[in-house]
C-alpha cells in the first residue's frame, strides 16, 4: 500500500545534497512488556500525550528531515496499524512515497528479519543509504545531521546513541567508542554495562553492506536475526561502525512504567519534552470540538484533548479526546485514553485507563497507603473495562480488557492483582499464567 507524506518544514540539507535515502520504520512488535495495553494494539499505535500515537514521532521526524521515501514494516495487529497509517497519510499528503509492508512468511522473527523479508523492495528501490528506525520511541531528531555524520566518517553503519543513567544502561544496547566515534565494542542489554552510551535503535546503513550482512545472517540457523543482538556486534570488528551522539530528549516506550513516566513528564513545569515549537508532531486529522470545563470543573498542569468534558478536578494528567470527568470526581497523576469516563465522586490516582474505560460513582482507583507510589505501582485498566459503583482498586493492579461489572466478585481489589472477566479469552490465558 502506498500513500504520500507532506513535508511541514523546509530547511537546507545538512552537509549538502543528501544521497537517495530510504527510511524503514520497524512497527511490528507486540510489546509484551506493555502487558494489557498492547493486547489489542501494536505498541507504535499507543496513544501519547492525549492526541498523538507513538509512531507519529518517527513519521514526523522523517517528514521534517525531508526524507520522503518511507516504509513501515507492520506485523502484530497489522491491519489496525495500516488503518491508522492510511489516516495519517491522508492528513499529511504530498507527492512523496510511503509504503506499508507486512511479513511474507508468517511473522517477523526480529528486527533484522523484518528488513530481510523485504530485500526485494530494497533491491527495487535502489537507495544508496537505508535509515532504520524504531516506531516506539518519543523524540525529535533531524536525521539529516546523522546522515551527514555517516557520510563524513565514511561509515558502513552508523548507530544513534544517547547517554542514559548508568543504573538504566542494562535495559539497552551499550556501545564503547573512541574519540572519533568509532564503535570498539557493543553488547545488547549487558548484565553489567561497561558504559552508559545506549543505542537508540536508529541505524544508517550503506545499502550494499546491509544487504550482505542480512543475507549472511539469514543463513545462520542459530542467529537471533536481530540488529542489536547479532548484526551490529558482528560488524564491530569487521566493518566501519560509528556512533552518532544525540543530545536531545529521547524515550524508549518499552514498558508500562516508561510509558507512564513519559506522559507524566509532559505535565511537569517545565515539561521534560515540549510538544510545541517549529518541529510539530504530525498526526491524523481530528475535527473534534475543543475541551469544555463546567463552572465547577478545574484543570491544573494537564493535557486535555478535544471534546473532553471536565466537571470535576483534573491535575497533572493526560486526557485523550472524549474523556468525561463528572461532578466532584478527581483525576490526578493519570493517563486517560479516548472515551474514558470517571463517575461522580470517584477518584482516580496514578492510573492508566485505556480506551472506553468507565468508572462508576463513588469509586477509588489507584488507592495506596503512602502519598506517593513506588516505582511500578501504576494501576492499569484495560480497554472497555466497566467498574461498578463503590469499588476500590488499589495500586499496582491490572484489570484486563472487557471486564464487566458482573465480573467483579468483590468491591475491593488488592494491590499486585490481575483480574480478568471469565467471559474473555484473556481469562483462560491468565488462569494458565497463575497455574
Amino acid at each position: 500500500m502506498a500513500c504520500n507524506v507532506r513535508v511541514q518544514a523546509k530547511a537546507e540539507n545538512e552537509g549538502g545534497c543528501m544521497e537517495k535515502v530510504l527510511a524503514m520504520i520497524l512497527a511490528g512488535g507486540r510489546g509484551r512488556r506493555m502487558d494489557i495495553l498492547c493486547h489489542e494494539r501494536p505498541k507504535p499505535a499507543l496513544p501519547f500525550a492525549g492526541r498523538f500515537r507513538i509512531i507519529d514521532f518517527s513519521l514526523s521526524n522523517c517528514a521534517h528531515s525531508e526524507i520522503n521515501s518511507v516504509v513501515v514494516l507492520a506485523d502484530y495487529q497489522g491491519a489496525s496499524m495500516a488503518n491508522y497509517l492510511r489516516r495519517w497519510c491522508f492528513t499529511n499528503a504530498s507527492p512523496d512515497s510511503f509504503h506499508i509492508l507486512q511479513p511474507k512468511s508468517g511473522y517477523y522473527i526480529a528486527t533484522a528479519d523484518a528488513v530481510y523479508q523485504n530485500l526485494d523492495f530494497l533491491h527495487r528501490y535502489g537507495a544508496e543509504v537505508v535509515l532504520i528506525l524504531a516506531g516506539d520511541h518519543v523524540y525529535r531528531m533531524d536525521y539529516r545531521k546523522m546522515l551527514a555524520f555517516h557520510k563524513q566518517v565514511k561509515a558502513d553503519v552508523t548507530m544513534g546513541v544517547v547517554s542514559v543513567p548508568i543504573e538504566q544502561a542494562h535495559r539497552f544496547g551499550v556501545a564503547t567508542i573512541d574519540a572519533k566515534g568509532k564503535v570498539l565494542d557493543f553488547v545488547e542489554k549487558p548484565r553489567i554495562p561497561r558504559g552508559n552510551l545506549a543505542s537508540m535503535g536508529i541505524y544508517v546503513f550503506n545499502r550494499r553492506v546491509l544487504l550482505e550482512r542480512l543475507i549472511e545472517d539469514a543463513a545462520q540457523p542459530d542467529s537471533t536475526h536481530d540488529f542489536g543482538y547479532t548484526i551490529i556486534p558482528g560488524m564491530v570488528n569487521r566493518d566501519k561502525v560509528f556512533a552518532y551522539k544525540f543530545d536531545g530528549y529521547w524515550q524508549d516506550i518499552g514498558t508500562i512504567d516508561a510509558y507512564y513516566e513519559a506522559n507524566m513528564g509532559l505535565t511537569r513545569q517545565p515539561p521534560l519534552f515540549n510538544l510545541d515549537g517549529a518541529w510539530p508532531i504530525l498526526t491524523e486529522k481530528n475535527d473534534l470540538l475543543l475541551p469544555r470545563e463546567s463552572q465547577t470543573g478545574t484543570v491544573k498542569n494537564s493535557f486535555v484533548g478535544p471534546s473532553c468534558v471536565v466537571k470535576g478536578h483534573v491535575e497533572n494528567s493526560i486526557l485523550s479526546p472524549d474523556v468525561r470527568v463528572d461532578d466532584q470526581a478527581v483525576v490526578r497523576d493519570s493517563v486517560l485514553m479516548a472515551g474514558a469516563h470517571v463517575g461522580t465522586h470517584s477518584m482516580v490516582e496514578y492510573c492508566i485507563l485505556d480506551e472506553g474505560v468507565s468508572i462508576g460513582e463513588l469509586c477509588y482507583i489507584g488507592v495506596g497507603t503512602t502519598p506517593m507510589p513506588a516505582k511500578g505501582d501504576v494501576t492499569v485498566l484495560g480497554k472497555d473495562v466497566t467498574v461498578p459503583p463503590c469499588t476500590v482498586i488499589s495500586r499496582n493492579c491490572r484489570i484486563l480488557p472487557h471486564t464487566r461489572p458482573t465480573d467483579f466478585i468483590t468491591n475491593a481489589i488488592p494491590g499486585c492483582y490481575r483480574f480478568a472477566s471469565p467471559s474473555t479469552s484473556l481469562y483462560s490465558a491468565l488462569a494458565k499464567e497463575k497455574g
